[in-house]
């Protein structure tokens, strides 16, 4: 397929792909590493995009271009937590007390994500986040879909195990 298509088919999805290598690296240079390496592997391999779902597709190079870093280390460097600042739109319509509630629980939920290992962290991403269906998310992680509803039950379960221990006081009284 010639360039053109590739840009009209998988840079779509670039942010998207980056969300997503960020809650898997939790660093965000390293995500753009991650998602640097994955392009260029997809316009590599862009002729073995089956069928419609570039997006899918795409997350899966994402997701093997960072497991192939992890393996290829021999251990894990400290990573830096994700940079929200970039993600947070201010909502006009709320007034800044609300705004300022909104923030702490959107970081308060971040955090809480980051607890998570990383096979929950990431279908819990794919589904909640990037609004992926399970049969995409069995293909990019590679599981069965039966899995990844277990898996996904179990994520959730243990995110809210988290969050209610992280409540703040004044909903605790």
């Amino acid at each position: 397929m010639p360039p053109r298509a590739f840009e009209e088919t998988v840079l779509p999805h670039l942010d998207a792909a980056f969300n997503y290598a960020r809650w898997l690296t939790r660093n965000h240079a390293e995500a753009e590493d991650v998602v640097q390496d994955a392009c260029v592997r997809a316009m590599r391999f862009f002729t073995s995009l089956r069928g419609d779902d570039a997006r899918g597709w795409l997350f899966a190079i994402v997701r093997n271009t960072w497991y192939s870093r992890v393996a290829r280390r021999a251990s894990m460097t400290e990573v830096t937590p994700v940079d929200g600042a970039q993600d947070q739109t201010a909502d006009n319509a709320l007034d800044p007390e609300e705004q300022l509630l909104q923030q702490r629980d959107v970081a308060r939920v971040r955090a809480a994500l980051e607890q998570l290992p990383v096979d929950f962290r990431e279908v819990i991403v794919l589904r909640e986040i990037e609004g992926l269906s399970y049969k995409e998310i069995a293909a990019v992680v590679r599981i069965p879909i039966g899995t990844v509803m277990s898996r996904l039950a179990r994520a959730r379960e243990r995110l809210l195990s988290v969050l209610k221990a992280t409540a703040p006081m004044e909903t605790l009284s």
